[in-house]
């Protein structure tokens, strides 16, 4: 059992993409919001059809180590604020202030709080702390909480709240309104970051819980041995049951990330940037010297948080995002009409513009050939929707529409990565979107080189091959003494071999990393330091904290260096009509990557056809295929 699974779940496709230790296998398939393990499943058969000739999910399961899966569910349910309402009860007065101090705190607290946070007076007596936390439980689920944070200042009120609570309610009615407890699931002691990484854990768990237990019910069915592991966006991947939820945030992109790393050491790139155009958001990374960025205390939306995260950052800007005209402009996102109903052209019912509409009819996409043939889109229906709803409501004709919602759509994308951008920097574009609107985007933000990788489509689900099996702990140490600080090393330890036990490894055969932070009182850093037990840790008047990482090691593909090949200017017989200006259409070559050499060269304007996406190449832009089959675009202007 050598076969990995990676699955990359988005709002509009699935991407599915399969590593039998020696070469990869992909296919997409149509997301199902009704029932997300219904695409998942419907890709591993694709697959199998791939690799065996005939469907058979079954032996592909049957033969593979891992699936490993991702997904942009909770990025887009974030994005849209499709969640539950959230409550705070806490014991420390002025937190709401703090958890509101800047623009981004306050906007996300507005949509996810709002007036529904309470404060306890852990100075009151036993009894009427009883009474006030039931009286408080009450109120915030009469102001609409669905899920509560518990928030104390210190572990030890958080357990003297849990007692009272699991005293006073019955335990069927504390389950229908979840609690979670903020130094459970962080030992960070920056409350406002803690209380934050616990109120977004609350509002993305639902979205994943909903799915991935289902997921693993239904692999059951086939008596798979081996758990569904959820991809993390620290880049490591766990077991659904010990999955953060706060942690699959992002998760597909951090796959993307990856990968943007392992093209970036391939081609010796200074500094990438990754754009992945999904179908509700554009999410962008930086790799500086092959190496993701990421940072030690991630942010969401603006808002910190406890937990390591990649540096990427989302745009409600997708090609499954609307196109409307707000106070006589045309505005991209951030609504998403994902999968279902999607885009107009797919004629499941949608009645509002996206970029897939618009290249539809524009001529850039061919209504026959999406998705590698397997699905055939609808003009008439993308004409009808953009006329009225962006053409009558500007009183312009459709041609002049498409070209404005072109512009804008480009407009959007370029300033989603506008402010990353440095003298060298080389943007690789992916995603099912990201291919036909790079260069579109390119220039007005200022790149002059784009990479496309041969498998864009998938390029995600391809980056979570680089991914191990990976805990991380953070522990606040008691007392910053060498005895408290062992004693927490032991409990840390033991935690953590139960764990990968678990996940099915034993700990002495998993590379570890312990990490000693000291801080002043007020949590301002003093140093971080390696850590092994029994060191010397006496900090008087500090505070001290232990950071463990485990990682068990999965089988990664090798990737070689990029080699000059010859340029070979290539022509092509194929053509297709594509709309450039509203009184303008030219005849444009088309040419299919895979039947390209290496070297394979040209110039603007072309459309690229690869393996489930189409590439454009604007005039002013030359293309040239690499020894690996990637297709790199040079601005000449």
């Amino acid at each position: 059992m050598d076969t990995l699974i990676n699955i990359d779940n988005g709002g509009t496709l699935t991407d599915i993409c399969v590593w039998d230790g020696d070469q990869f296998t992909y296919t997409k398939s149509l997301t199902t919001p009704h029932d997300l393990s219904e695409c998942l499943f419907d890709g591993i058969e694709k697959a199998s059809v791939a690799l065996y000739g005939e469907a058979n999910t079954e032996k592909l399961l049957h033969a593979t180590q891992h699936i490993r899966y991702s997904t942009t569910q909770g990025t887009n349910a974030l994005v849209e604020r499709r969640g539950p309402m959230i409550g705070i009860l806490t014991t420390m007065p002025g937190l709401f202030e703090r958890m509101r101090g800047g623009e981004a705190e306050k906007d996300l607290f507005d949509g996810l709080i709002a007036d529904r946070m309470l404060t306890i007076d852990m100075g009151a007596t036993d009894e009427e702390i009883d009474f006030e936390v039931v009286q408080r439980i009450n109120q915030l689920t009469t102001l609409g909480a669905a899920r509560v944070v518990v928030a104390g200042e210190s572990p030890e009120q958080e357990r003297r709240l849990r007692s009272v609570l699991l005293r006073k309610f019955p335990r069927h009615l504390l389950g229908s309104i979840p609690l979670l407890y903020s130094w459970s699931l962080a030992g960070d002691r920056d409350h406002p970051r803690r209380v934050w990484s616990c109120v977004l854990n609350s509002f993305l768990h639902p979205t994943m819980e909903r799915f991935l237990y289902g997921a693993e019910r239904r692999l059951k069915s086939y008596r798979v041995l081996n758990p569904l592991l959820v991809y993390r966006n620290d880049g490591a991947s766990s077991r659904v049951a010990k999955a953060v939820a706060l942690k699959t945030y992002s998760s597909g992109p951090r796959g993307g990330l990856e990968g943007t790393a392992a093209l970036a050491r391939t081609y010796g790139l200074d500094h990438t940037l990754m754009m992945d155009i999904g179908g509700t958001t554009t999410d962008v990374g930086v790799v500086r010297g092959g190496a993701a960025a990421a940072d030690e205390r991630g942010t969401i939306e603006g808002v910190p948080i406890s937990y390591p995260m990649s540096n990427v950052h989302s745009t409600g800007v997708g090609g499954s995002s609307v196109i409307s005209v707000v106070d006589g402009q045309i505005m991209v996102g951030p609504r998403s009409v994902g999968a279902a109903p999607g885009p107009a052209c797919f004629g499941f019912g949608g009645k509002e513009a996206t970029i897939t509409d618009v290249n539809l009819l524009l001529g850039v996409l061919d209504a026959s050939t999406y998705l590698d043939g397997t699905f055939r889109l609808d003009a008439d229906r993308s004409a009808a929707v953009i006329t009225e709803t962006i053409a009558e409501p500007l009183g312009i004709s459709l041609e002049e529409s498409l070209i404005r919602m072109e512009r804008a759509y480009f407009e959007a994308l370029a300033h989603s990565f506008a402010h990353l951008i440095e003298e060298n920097s080389t943007l690789i574009a992916f995603g099912g979107a990201g291919p036909m609107s790079a260069v579109g985007a390119a220039r007005p933000a200022g790149v002059k080189k784009v990479l496309i990788p041969r498998m864009a489509a998938v390029f995600s689900a391809f980056g979570i091959a680089f991914s191990d099996i990976g805990k991380t702990y953070e522990v606040g140490v008691p007392e910053p003494t060498t005895a408290s600080t062992a004693a927490t090393y032991d409990e840390m330890l033991a935690r953590a071999r139960r764990d990968i036990f678990q996940e099915g490894y034993d700990l002495d055969d998993c590379r570890t990393e312990v990490l000693l932070t000291i801080e002043e009182t007020d949590g301002s850093p003093v140093e971080t330091r390696p850590y092994q037990s029994g060191d010397a840790a006496d900090f008087p008047g500090k505070q001290v904290s232990l950071q463990l990482s485990v990682t068990a090691a999965l089988p990664h593909p090798d990737v070689a260096p990029d080699t000059d090949v010859p340029a070979i200017r290539v022509t092509s017989n194929e053509t297709r009509l594509v709309r450039s200006a509203p009184d303008q259409v030219d005849k444009v070559p088309v040419f299919v990557l895979a039947e390209m050499p290496p070297g394979g060269s040209g110039e603007g304007p072309v459309i690229v056809e690869g393996p489930f996406f189409t590439a454009r190449v604007l005039p002013g832009w030359q293309f040239r295929v690499t020894a690996s089959g990637d297709l790199l675009l040079t601005d000449t202007h």
